[in-house]
């Protein structure tokens, strides 16, 4: 387990969550003395793949919590001049035959 002084963690905070939203846990101390632990919460949701809540919990990827608003298909489409999304959706699909 790693350990952080107040003002380290302050300083670094994002860092340190980051690395509790990986698994890690954090002792936080205070001159030398532990006041408090960051651990992880518990998240996971039954019905996803198991790659999907690895990818979570290493902070690569957000599982939504809920359903897409209705504007979203008014948004404009993001460029993709040379076209990579739909060819790596093609490579995707072929792969799952």
């Amino acid at each position: 387990m790693k350990s952080a002084a107040v003002a380290e963690l302050k300083a670094n905070l994002s860092k340190y969550l980051s690395q509790v939203k990986a698994g890690e846990q954090v002792l936080v101390t205070e001159r030398g003395v532990p006041v408090a632990k960051l651990v992880p919460v518990e998240t996971r949701k039954k019905d996803l793949p198991g790659h999907l809540q690895d990818l979570e919990k290493a902070g690569l990827a957000i599982i939504g919590s809920g359903k897409i608003p209705r504007s979203f298909w008014e948004w404009p489409r993001p460029a993709d001049p040379k076209g990579r999304a739909v060819k790596s959706l093609i490579e995707e699909r072929s792969k799952e035959r």
